[in-house]
């Protein structure tokens, strides 16, 4: 097969900064080959690692196991991590030396049909600020990590389902989520608009049947259906803030709490004392009463009932954001299919639509433990990177229970009401 095309976003810069966050969250596998590699470094004889301190850490319980990951340091951080903030493997033996899962990060590659779509992960703060340079103007860097990623033998795999009874075959999928893209590329257009406009587009595509739309009658029908949507949700629409249901209310709160965490190495290493308190959180979540519980060291412990208020319109900068990261995501098949635990491409959107509101909801969090009653940008690109770690990442998201909870907030009309409701 002949080297796929790469499926660059035309809109998204990144270079990394050395802020060295990836190197304090991630838990690094390595492949046997990486292990022989570190391992001919001599780490065990450099003197910025401590006497004894393996750098690998067995993976699972089992005997036989053969998987490792990177040590961690007390604090979490990879055991590579100077002191400076930066990779000791990079600084002395250069990036090509660093384990390929490093390499790859923010960069996340999806099959499309025969090409691949390159989408970014938006827990990198450079990606959320969009620092550095264009990414469709680095497409020789990137396909040397593309190149070590695929298999050698890569075969087409199937095409993400439509919904669960519906398919179609790759040119026809990509037609659909290209129109999907399409309707947040208007900058005239608020975004709470562009976001209302696609999630009711995508309804109509889970209520309908594609037997015989195919090629260019599935043209027309995703011409149509997007001229039906933006005449049902004009421009100049007036938007007002609904109450979310009781039910609603409760599942969207743990959802949110799920993107909040901090899932570190030092926090997993609490055992049995952060499982307990995980679990009281997750009480305190269900019934939205009193003070929410500090998930992590950056939130205080401020009353549920301020993060209902009104914070006012979205920040123009942060209106920007939103449309980047949901054309980038989208055009990079960044919630559905393989690059998101095999959902349907309607099920995967709800799931993407409902990132904007647990945003909101942390950016607000993050306000109001600084005494704030209105946002800032800084406080929506923080919460992205916050929410971005986990969406796709987390096995969590991916469980039964997780995704039941999102076709309810769907069925029960709460999504659309999330979105007004935290966006105003």
């Amino acid at each position: 097969m002949p080297a796929p095309q790469l499926k660059l976003p035309t809109i998204q810069n990144w270079n990394c900064h050395s802020c060295a966050g990836c190197c304090r969250q991630h838990e690094i596998e390595i492949t046997t080959e990486e292990k022989e590699r570190i391992e001919k470094q001599r780490w065990d004889q450099d003197e910025s690692i401590p006497t004894g301190q393996p750098v690998f850490v067995k993976i699972g319980l089992s005997p036989v196991s053969n998987r490792y990951r990177l040590a961690h340091q007390e604090d979490g951080s990879c055991i590579f991590l100077d002191e400076k903030g930066l990779c000791r493997i990079h600084a002395k033996f250069g990036e090509p030396a660093k384990p390929l899962a490093c390499q790859v990060y923010p960069y996340a590659f999806h099959p499309a049909g025969n090409d691949i779509a390159v989408s970014l992960r938006f827990s990198c703060p450079s990606v959320v600020s969009n620092l550095g340079k264009r990414v469709d103007q680095q497409s020789t860097e990137i396909r040397k990590i593309v190149d070590q990623v695929l298999p050698k033998r890569r075969k087409t795999p199937p095409p993400p389902r439509l919904t669960a009874k519906e398919s179609l075959g790759w040119p026809d999928t990509l037609k659909v989520v290209g129109s999907l893209s399409q309707l947040f590329q208007s900058s005239e257009t608020r975004f709470l608009i562009n976001l209302l406009r696609a999630l009711a587009w995508v309804e109509l595509i889970e209520q309908s049947r594609f037997e015989t739309i195919r090629g260019e009658r599935l043209d027309e029908f995703l011409s149509l259906i997007s001229q039906a949507i933006v005449q049902e949700y004009p421009g100049d629409l007036e938007l007002s803030r609904t109450p979310i249901s009781r039910l609603g209310g409760i599942q969207f709160r743990l959802l949110a709490a799920q993107y909040a965490r901090k899932d570190t190495y030092a926090e997993a290493s609490r055992g049995l004392i952060r499982r307990l308190s995980l679990f009281r959180s997750a009480l305190k979540f269900t019934l939205g009463k009193g003070n929410i519980p500090c998930l992590q060291d950056r939130f205080a412990a401020v009353p549920f009932s301020q993060l209902e208020e009104s914070f006012g319109a979205l920040p123009s900068e942060s209106e920007k954001l939103f449309a980047r990261y949901y054309r980038v995501k989208i055009q990079g098949l960044h919630f559905l299919g393989a690059a998101y635990y095999d959902i349907p491409f309607v099920e995967g959107f709800y799931h993407l639509a409902l990132m904007f509101p647990a945003i909101m909801w942390i950016a607000r969090w993050i306000a109001v433990s600084e005494g704030r009653s209105t946002l800032q940008v800084e406080d929506v690109n923080e919460a992205m990177a916050i929410a971005d770690h986990h969406h796709g990442y987390s096995p969590v998201f991916g469980m039964p229970h997780f995704r039941s909870r999102v076709r309810n907030l769907s069925r029960s009309q709460d999504i659309k009401k999330l979105i007004t409701w935290y966006g105003l």
